[in-house]
């Protein structure tokens, strides 16, 4: 189980940022068709990079999703660099072709809608595992289970929060979903290192 558990965790790490750059892509899609005719060129210029990097990225975490602990561990890292590549190609877009508010604010909600449903997949493929196992442990699971929840709600009021506000620069409202991004990795590793830990004591 532990090997397993740590597999669970990369994939909803990827599959998490898979979901903010689909989320992305499809709010810049229906804005750069509004766009003036100039603007329109650059803009689907980007797009067209990012949807390079979003396949990419989505090719190597399917090559990847039946590797075990050790590949995954390895191959994070070059996911990150796609990862980072994909927001800096997202700031020049807002950079050069969405400068609008607007813009910016509908790709956040929609980035933020996207981790929000990341957190609940998450957090059911947990508790689907988690029955798997012992019963003697569900306390433990229901602890790690109910506090990744918990830090879901408060990363959603966050989100929320500066959704209300509208008037941030990207630069914020990115911080915001780094932030986010952030507590969701921090509460799927204790998760799944809960069940981890679990499969060894029985």
């Amino acid at each position: 189980m532990s090997e397993q558990s740590s597999v669970h965790f990369y994939l909803n790490w990827a599959k998490e940022r898979i979901d903010e750059m689909d989320a992305a892509l499809a709010s810049f899609g229906v804005k750069a068709g509004e766009a003036k005719a100039e603007s329109q060129v650059k803009a689907q210029q980007i797009i067209t990079e990012l949807t390079k990097r979003r396949d990419e990225f989505r090719a190597q975490f399917k090559t990847q999703a039946e590797a075990g602990e050790a590949a995954w561990a390895h191959s994070r890292t070059e996911l990150e660099k796609q990862w980072n590549g994909f927001e800096a190609q997202m700031k020049t877009y807002f950079e050069s072709a969405g400068k609008q508010i607007e813009q910016q604010q509908t790709t956040f909600k929609d980035i933020a809608a996207a981790q929000a449903k990341a957190w609940r997949e998450a957090a059911d493929k947990f508790r689907e595992a988690a029955g798997k196992v012992a019963a003697a442990h569900a306390g433990d699971f229901e602890a790690a289970l109910k506090q990744m929840k918990s830090d879901a709600s408060e990363a959603e009021a966050r989100l929320q929060t500066l959704k209300q506000a509208g008037s941030e620069s990207w630069s914020v409202l990115s911080a915001a979903l780094a932030e986010a991004r952030k507590s969701f990795d921090q509460a799927n590793q204790a998760a799944w290192n809960a069940l981890k830990g679990s499969g060894s004591k029985s």
